[in-house]
């Protein structure tokens, strides 16, 4: 029997587990762009609030080559130019290559075993092996791009428009 909310609209038990099914994953998705915004947000408002700092000492008569630089977050993933060197900008990639490359190859890993142990005609598992495959391609590469001991170069600079 429906419960009768508004004298229009009926809501139906039945009718409420594929609307939460479906509600979830669009609150996940809302969510994670709108901490995606307030993140990049926040971020240029440092980097907002530093450059007029550095105008206002500038307006003070303070010499700008005795200011330090303009200091830009390096954690955006933005390039090799948030970065102090190169070297910090490899390390950076390397360690994130490395840490996708881990949690695949063990997912892989996890998801053959419970395809193997679930299944009682032990079909399926190599459906694993392609995760797997992508964590081995990752940590390859992340020991191909790993900075060597003679990749210290200068300090890198923004491109100037």
């Amino acid at each position: 029997m429906p419960v009768l909310i508004l004298p229009l609209f009926t809501f139906e038990p039945e009718a409420f587990l594929p609307f939460l099914i479906f509600a979830i994953p669009i609150i996940a998705i809302t969510g994670g762009l709108v901490i995606g915004i307030i993140k990049t947000m926040g971020q240029q408002r440092l980097v907002e609030l530093a450059q007029r700092e550095r105008i206002a000492a500038i307006e003070r008569g303070i010499d700008p080559a005795k200011l330090p630089p303009v200091a830009l977050p390096a954690d955006t993933g933005g390039g090799p130019f948030l970065y102090a060197n190169y070297r910090d900008y490899a390390l950076k990639r390397t360690h994130g290559l490395m840490i996708g490359g881990i949690v695949t190859l063990f997912t892989g890993i996890g998801l053959s075993l419970m395809i193997w142990f679930v299944n009682s005609d032990h079909e399926g598992w190599p459906v694993g092996l392609i995760p797997v495959a992508v964590g081995i391609a990752l940590l390859l590469s992340a020991s191909l791009t790993r900075p060597r001991p003679e990749d210290s170069a200068p300090p890198m600079q923004a491109p100037r428009p």
